[in-house]
């Protein structure tokens, strides 16, 4: 159902008055058919929001205008996410600088997931570093089931600007910049936005059946800084994906890939993840990673990682680590 289709039926069924109708009507931003993006903010005053993001503005939606509708990932379950957050955007709410609020992760209560060894480069990577497991990646990745586990919780994720974490008993971890799949509770791709999978190398290579370890920590994962809401078939060479890591005020590396280098198909990644399972709240799906730093690097405490995806927009994390 479209958005023009949508707003009625809200009217009809009680949930928007005849003046919002109307009003929605004559809301000039209706008249602009752009990519939708949403966020999670917090205004200077400390008012937390759901905000439309503009190239320069932030606007924040008014979620009083439709009954049951109380967070983000209430619009991102909603049968036309997109047509609902174009009515929620009142034209008398004013535009904010995007620079005077904070970017949340984009995340309620929904589980993190990944997924692995999807891009060539991670194929080899995982080979180089476990000798025991070598032929277990080289054989996941041209398999029809896919490697997927859980990444974390909401309270192990950080949003932009909050610490992503290196584990203290860890000597070899990297960040893995992932495109992120938004999946509501039927299983349909509503959204993207950018995941920063935290690993340690190390741990990993040791033994394969380290990987929850290697994965799954406090500060282990990081989202943001909006959510994408899906439209049409996805751009794979132009989604660009690029890694930037910095130490000390200098850059010490950058890489680069696309999608068109992912071995699977963004839909069938969601439809094994949900294959037996069940997520009431949706989930978001990290979909594996083509950017891997040579192995003599590791994250230290004091580094920052950026991630940028065209379209997105760019996650910033610092990095701690404790003393071992």
């Amino acid at each position: 159902m479209g958005y023009s289709e949508f707003i009625p039926k809200l009217a009809l069924h009680g949930h928007a008055s005849a003046e919002t109708f109307g009003r929605w009507r004559q809301n000039p931003i209706q008249k602009v058919r752009l990519n939708v993006k949403l966020a999670k903010i917090r205004t200077a005053d400390g008012t937390l929001a759901v905000a439309a993001v503009f190239p320069e503005t932030v606007q924040p939606l008014d979620l009083s205008q439709v009954g049951n509708c109380h967070s983000l990932a209430d619009i991102l379950h909603a049968e036309d996410p997109a047509g609902l957050a174009r009515f929620l955007l009142r034209p008398d709410t004013p535009l904010l600088p995007i620079d005077s609020v904070k970017f949340l992760a984009p995340i309620d209560l929904q589980e993190v997931w990944a997924a692995g060894v999807t891009y060539k480069r991670s194929q080899v990577a995982r080979m180089e570093e476990s000798e025991s497991g070598a032929s277990h990646y080289d054989r996941v990745y041209s398999a029809d089931r896919p490697e997927l586990f859980m990444k974390g919780t909401p309270s192990r994720v950080s949003g932009p600007g909050l610490p992503v974490r290196v584990r203290s008993d860890s000597q070899w971890s990297v960040p893995e910049p992932e495109f992120t799949l938004v999946i509501n509770p039927a299983g349909k791709i509503v959204g993207y936005t950018i995941g920063n999978d935290m690993s340690a190398r190390d741990i990993e290579g040791e033994n394969p059946l380290y990987l929850p370890q290697a994965k799954v920590y406090r500060q282990c994962a990081g989202l943001g800084p909006c959510v994408l809401l899906a439209k049409g078939p996805l751009d794979l060479e132009g989604t660009v994906i690029e890694l930037i890591i910095e130490r000390d005020g200098s850059e010490i590396f950058r890489g680069n890939t696309n999608l068109s280098q992912l071995n699977r198909k963004v839909d069938d990644l969601a439809m094994w993840l949900y294959r037996e399972s069940e997520f009431p709240d949706g989930a978001f799906l990290m979909t594996g990673t083509g950017v891997v730093p040579d192995d003599n690097f590791t994250l230290q405490d004091g580094d920052s990682v950026s991630i940028t995806i065209a379209g997105i927009g760019t996650l910033t994390n610092p990095v701690v680590k404790d003393p071992a």
